[in-house]
């Protein structure tokens, strides 16, 4: 799907500090198709580029839906969106990208953490659809802080658990995974702390576990990290990044043609392979195991635990 204006028709009040957009094409005609777990990238008014997740019905061809999450410690983004007059205003999106995808199980357990509930909704519509076994355990802090509560409901009825941590524990990760059969899958979307849990309790039981980011990796850097020499050894160039410089941008510098998305460490686009030297990961998609092994890393983000990698460029 080429970039293509879409129109704001609707802003809504989904919960408190949390705003949802209708975009649909200026004609009135069909958009592209989507399934659940896609997201879009959306430029705004003031020219940043945010990604965000679509939370609507994939059947609907004639609109786009998604909600947005007031953030003060934010990049920007949602200040802008909450703080803008957009209904009637056209905004550039490009490409839908789907890296959470809703793939064959034999029984599914939905994980959500606050705003995280966005790429979960979708899954939620087409597993009721489909008659298929799920459950959602859905945590927020407070009730009216949890967008989509009674269409949750309504979908689910008993097999949503809405847990507001301001009033009772957190669930018990290793209790909720424990009770799935053998082919469960668990989808998560959360804050970092949430998916970390999760990923960690599923590695331990054998369960596989497919998680979505919604907020940028932590940067452990204050810009004045260390050099880092990449040697690309496909292209047979050897670049230096200096500490204000990511390493995604120094091999872009060299003339070397890398994808990436999210450029935070929470897409996973930009996965390189690593043949020497030992990655400062900082992203939030691979493993532990894949850490461990030091054998991919994600350079939008990440760095070098020494001066110097090899990489497969």
């Amino acid at each position: 799907m080429a970039s293509l204006p879409l129109r704001v028709v609707r802003v809504s009040w989904e919960a408190d500090g949390v705003v949802g957009l209708r975009l649909a094409a200026p004609d009135g005609g069909p958009l592209p198709p989507w399934e659940p777990g896609a997201h879009l990238d959306i430029r705004l008014p003031s020219g940043l580029t945010r990604q965000y997740s679509l939370c609507g019905d994939p059947g609907e061809r004639h609109h786009y839906d998604i909600a947005v999450r007031l953030e003060d410690a934010g990049r920007g983004g949602s200040a802008e969106i909450h703080g803008t007059a957009l209904v009637g205003r056209e905004l550039v999106v490009s490409e839908i990208r789907n890296h959470f995808p809703l793939q064959t199980a034999e029984e599914y357990l939905l994980i959500a953490g606050g705003i995280g509930i966005t790429p979960l909704l979708p899954m939620v519509r087409a597993l009721a659809a489909r008659g298929l076994p799920w459950s959602l355990v859905y945590c927020g802090r407070g009730a009216e802080t949890m967008p989509f509560r009674e269409q949750l409901s309504a979908l689910g009825g008993a097999r949503v658990r809405f847990v507001d941590t301001a009033r009772e524990p957190r669930p018990d990760l290793k209790e909720l995974v424990g009770r799935l059969g053998p082919g469960a899958a668990v989808y998560c979307c959360g804050p970092n702390s949430l998916l970390d849990g999760v990923t960690e309790v599923c590695e331990a039981a054998g369960v596989r576990c497919e998680t979505e980011h919604f907020g940028a990796a932590t940067r452990t850097d204050d810009g004045s990290a260390d050099e880092v020499e990449l040697e690309l050894r496909r292209s047979g160039l050897t670049v230096v990044a200096d500490g204000d410089t990511t390493l995604l941008e120094a091999i872009r510098a060299a003339g070397v043609e890398i994808e990436s998305d999210c450029e935070e460490g929470y897409c996973g686009t930009c996965e390189t392979r690593v043949l020497d030297g030992v990655p400062d990961h900082r992203d939030v998609v691979l493993s532990k195991t894949e850490r461990a092994s030091g054998q991919t890393f994600l350079p939008c983000v990440s760095r070098a635990c020494g001066r110097r990698l090899v990489l497969d460029l």
